[in-house]
């Protein structure tokens, strides 16, 4: 009798254990499926509005499942244009709706860099000066109509966490309604001018130069990793330049200051391809 009841009490234990594995081995929620590239109306590229403020996204994130499209925290700024110290910087409250073009609902505000280092009293001059990253977290109707990939260019393939040398190639994907939608104009290659401010930004060239409306775009590296995120134009010392923001370090603030500790960069399900020429016309150099 005894040798019986220890039986099914082991009979037991071995389903519960077997039923317990297969709910840790189920995500809770379904992960995020991807549109096709050339089917997708939401990508890095596409044209975003705050209260009448107008910027370009930048890269897809997800947490495995929620999705956020990324821009700049200055970008829900409330201030003047000049006002790029995100630690004293007023801006729009986190779950501000965001208009997104191709999107079918509009995204909320999940994340602003400026914000959060005002929220934790950030004081380092350099992280106060360039941190500048905000998330959108995409309405959950939309998420079938995301592509992660940068257009004309593919990519990203990971993230850059070393920085750029004075001199590499850059690559980016500007979106301003002031082109008139002359998507030829968009995607833009340059030269870095190193990394400065402690590793937070990337001082570079393009040509074109990034013009209001392009603020949060993407840079990618000559590899193709995500580099950054344009942040601001420069008049000395080196005139019409852009600064970007790094990525990673702005990954790396937001993991550690908030609860969004799970969200990462999405790579992009086109191959990065940095040897066409910038205007989008399917020619390599």
């Amino acid at each position: 009798m005894i040798r019986a009841k220890t039986s099914r009490l082991a009979s037991f234990t071995a389903a519960l254990a077997l039923a317990l594995v297969a709910v840790l081995a189920s995500p809770s929620s379904a992960a995020p499926s991807f549109a096709p590239a050339e089917e997708a109306t939401i990508q890095p590229g596409v044209q975003m509005f705050t209260e009448g403020a107008q910027c370009t996204a930048n890269f897809i994130f997800t947490d495995g499942a929620s999705v956020y499209i990324g821009y700049a925290a200055h970008c829900a700024g409330t201030g003047a244009a000049t006002d790029t110290n995100g630690c004293d910087a007023a801006s729009l409250p986190l779950g501000t709706p965001v208009e997104i073009d191709g999107a079918s609902r509009p995204g909320r505000l999940a994340y602003s860099s400026w914000a959060t280092m005002q929220a934790v009293g950030e004081t380092d001059a350099d992280t106060c000066a360039y941190n500048d990253l905000a998330l959108v977290e995409i309405d959950p109707a939309d998420h079938g109509a995301v592509n992660p990939s940068v257009p004309h260019w593919g990519g990203p393939i990971g993230l850059n966490t070393d920085g750029v040398a004075a001199g590499s190639r850059v690559y980016s994907y500007g979106n301003s309604s002031l082109r008139q939608g002359i998507t030829l104009l968009s995607p833009k290659t340059g030269l870095s001018l190193g990394t400065t401010g402690g590793g937070w930004t990337h001082p570079l060239y393009t040509v074109s130069p990034g013009i209001p409306g392009d603020s949060g775009s993407a840079f990618l590296d000559a590899e193709g990793r995500a580099l950054g995120v344009l942040s601001t134009l420069s008049v000395a010392p080196t005139p019409l330049s852009n600064n970007v923001s790094d990525l990673s370090r702005g990954l790396d603030y937001m993991h550690a200051n908030t609860d969004l500790d799970a969200v990462d960069l999405v790579d992009g399900t086109e191959a990065f391809d940095g040897d066409q020429l910038p205007l989008g016309l399917g020619l390599h150099r």
